[in-house]
């Protein structure tokens, strides 16, 4: 998104830009190579009793507060200044929205095995949460995207909605607890890179630095003996 808004949009992307990008692709992929086995949860009533968990419970409830604080209290005086604001808000509700599709795929496998998912109560209960969440998520997106540059709002946003996800996935499916030494550095690794290669994007995005200018100081510099 950061690169196609470069051409499509006329927005600037200088070299600490494209370097934050191949940043967080590399990060990406070595996130994915260590990512945890996802537990596997077979029907709603697991997917229910998951839900209900205390940990999830004091989480949802944490996540839900901060963000109508940012939406009641924060938004209506720095959305327009601050590029955190409106994609912390998408990233706290994304997480609602990835455990109810979690949830509704699960209702779908069932129905598919002609099993009468349709009538636990969990289904509309899902489907309320992620049209509420989708919905929120786009209001807040779209106003980030009219206020502030589309190659700084995306991968900033990705980010934070990663992180936000994550979270949920340790709590809620307890990825986490099998994993080993190896592969919980590789993902933090990983992760560590994404963060690195968005500050590139975002901390340097006024500085004017060509390829063809850093390879041009490179040549002008005296060659060591």
């Amino acid at each position: 998104s950061a690169i196609l808004s470069s051409y499509f949009l006329n927005e600037k992307l200088n070299i600490h830009g494209k370097l934050g990008c191949v940043l967080s692709i590399l990060g990406s992929t070595v996130m994915v190579i260590h990512a945890p086995e996802e537990e596997e949860v077979t029907s709603l009533d697991e997917m229910e009793r998951k839900l209900q968990d205390p940990a999830f419970v004091t989480f949802a409830v944490l996540l839900t507060v901060v963000a109508l604080v940012l939406i009641v209290v924060v938004a209506p005086k720095r959305g327009q200044t601050n590029i955190l604001i409106y994609i912390l808000i998408c990233s706290f509700i994304g997480a609602f929205s990835v455990s109810s599709v979690k949830g509704l795929g699960i209702a779908i496998k069932q129905m598919l095995q002609r099993k009468p998912a349709y009538r636990h109560p969990l289904v509309y209960i899902l489907v309320g949460i992620l049209v509420l969440s989708v919905s929120t998520q786009i209001n807040y997106l779209n106003k980030a995207l009219d206020v502030f540059n589309t190659s700084l709002v995306t991968p900033i946003y990705y980010v934070c909605f990663t992180t936000t996800v994550v979270m949920c996935s340790i709590i809620l499916f307890k990825e986490w607890s099998s994993m080993e030494l190896g592969d919980i550095i590789g993902t933090l690794s990983g992760f560590c890179s994404i963060i690195i290669g968005i500050f590139l994007l975002h901390a340097f995005k006024n500085t004017d630095i060509t390829w063809s200018q850093l390879m041009s100081t490179v040549a002008k510099e005296p060659s060591l003996p």
